[in-house]
């Protein structure tokens, strides 16, 4: 069926793009902050645990989150959504910093940022409709997670901008990892491979990366 193949590749495409974020952008960039304020081996080692307590938490949320779904794409779909805006909280505060430093840096990474939502929006939108078969859900859920970047720059702007420090970064940004990483290998992977059809979701994974490494190649 044509939906059936739209859901796998999306959910194989969201894989992708979730774990190419972590394993690009959001592990390198804790190293980077923690090994600031710790040598290498403290590094690495909180840098594991906040990983872990990212994995922890999306398991947590996972086992308590309903589904309404038999085929399990709402929960997938809130559960991507709930990672989503965990992670665009802190990129909306690192946009917001950068901006408020370099204008044109703050730029450039909001466009960076832009692209890699687009297909974060695809791994929410397309669950999400065909578990209720409502566009007006899927849009919704969407633009709450998008919403969640502008919401991450005004706290920062109000609030937190005078303790936002490199290892409260580093460890937010392991943590998003750790949950990312969780939701790829527990629910989108495993979802997708329901459809035996692995051809398709081994390449719509390709793409996804491929995607994911060229957006970071371009603005990095």
């Amino acid at each position: 069926k044509k939906s059936d193949f739209i859901i796998l590749g999306s959910l194989s495409f969201a894989a992708a793009v979730m774990m190419t974020v972590s394993f690009t952008d959001l592990i390198p960039e804790s190293f980077s902050m923690l090994s600031i304020t710790f040598k290498m081996f403290p590094t690495i080692l909180v840098l594991l645990i906040f990983l872990n307590v990212g994995v922890i938490i999306s398991f947590t949320i996972d086992k308590y989150l309903p589904d309404t779904s038999s085929d399990g794409l709402y929960r997938v779909g809130l559960i991507s959504m709930l990672a989503i805006i965990l992670h665009n909280i802190p990129e909306g505060i690192a946009t917001f910093m950068a901006g408020n430093t370099d204008l044109a840096l703050g730029i450039t990474l909001t466009i960076a940022i832009a692209l890699h939502n687009i297909p974060e929006g695809i791994s929410i939108s397309v669950p999400i409709y065909y578990a209720t078969g409502s566009k007006f859900k899927a849009l919704f859920y969407t633009f709450v997670s998008g919403l969640s970047e502008l919401v991450g720059a005004i706290i920062t702007y109000l609030f937190l901008k005078p303790f936002i420090s490199d290892t409260v970064m580093g460890c937010l940004f392991a943590t998003i990892a750790g949950i990312m990483l969780h939701i790829s290998f527990y629910e989108l992977i495993p979802t997708s491979l329901k459809y035996q059809k692995w051809g398709v979701t081994l390449i719509f994974f390709i793409i996804g990366m491929l995607f994911m490494i060229g957006s970071h190649l371009l603005f990095s």
